[in-house]
């Protein structure tokens, strides 16, 4: 897939889906806004990327923040003219907790990140997409947003939130030339392994293993290319064929 003269624009890139989403974007020639709590491991993925010679910029920036986020944004633009691509990934995922143990302030937190960052980065970029009359949301939601996850009530809600604002924002701006779709991974590799074809073993999915972190960037940059031009509003499973919780 190519993206010469794409600008994306990849939250919670330091690690993970993240961080295979840009490599995979620079790999196709887009230049890159990377944007994660971890100054430290963000600006290792931006050094990593160089070798792909596309222009990439790094910046600490909690989306919790809206004004962070728009300040982000705005430079960006300055810096590349415009941005074409968002993939809202970042997220707070492991929390196994049953629901009466869940205390409130962790409700609070999974939504601003999970949920109003999301909101925050789109509302921040949609504006110039739609002038451009061409643009690429992506949300990084889960499986635990379809079927839910005992234990893991919060994330779930969460996720199936991003789903629903997924489906809804598509059938505002689709006309407008901006695709919306939500990507949910089931099982997936750890994080903290630089290896993105790095899987193992799992008996939640019927194919017995996690996937990789490459192969749910490459479901991602599917549909921020020109080849997903007739796919919008949808949540696409990539969870091995997995076995229902």
């Amino acid at each position: 897939m190519k993206f010469m003269n794409k600008t994306a624009l990849v939250t919670g890139a330091a690690v993970g889906i993240g961080r295979a989403a840009a490599i995979l974007l620079a790999q196709g020639g887009a230049n890159l806004i990377l944007i994660d709590l971890n100054i430290e491991k963000l600006e290792a993925v931006k050094a990593e990327l160089s070798e792909y010679k596309v222009k990439c910029i790094a910046y600490k920036c909690d989306v919790r923040n809206e004004t962070e986020v728009n300040e982000v944004v705005k430079k960006s633009i300055d810096e590349f003219g415009r941005i074409d691509i968002l993939v809202n990934n970042a997220a707070l995922w492991r929390s196994y907790t049953p629901f009466l143990d869940t205390p409130i302030d962790d409700w609070k937190k999974y939504f601003e990140v999970n949920v109003m960052g999301c909101v925050y980065c789109t509302r921040a970029v949609l504006p110039s997409m739609i002038e451009n009359r061409w643009g690429r949301i992506i949300n990084v939601a889960s499986v635990a947003g379809v079927y839910g996850n005992a234990n893991m009530v919060n994330y779930s809600a969460t996720k199936g939130a991003v789903i629903s604002l997924t489906k809804a924002l598509a059938k505002e701006v689709s006309d407008k030339g901006v695709t919306v779709n939500a990507v949910s991974p089931g099982s997936v590799s750890s994080s903290e392994n630089d290896d993105i074809d790095y899987t193992k073993p799992s008996e939640l999915s019927f194919i017995g293993r996690t996937g990789s972190d490459r192969e749910n960037a490459n479901l991602i940059c599917f549909l921020a290319s020109e080849d997903s031009s007739y796919i919008s509003g949808q949540n696409i499973q990539i969870d091995g064929c997995r076995k229902k919780q």
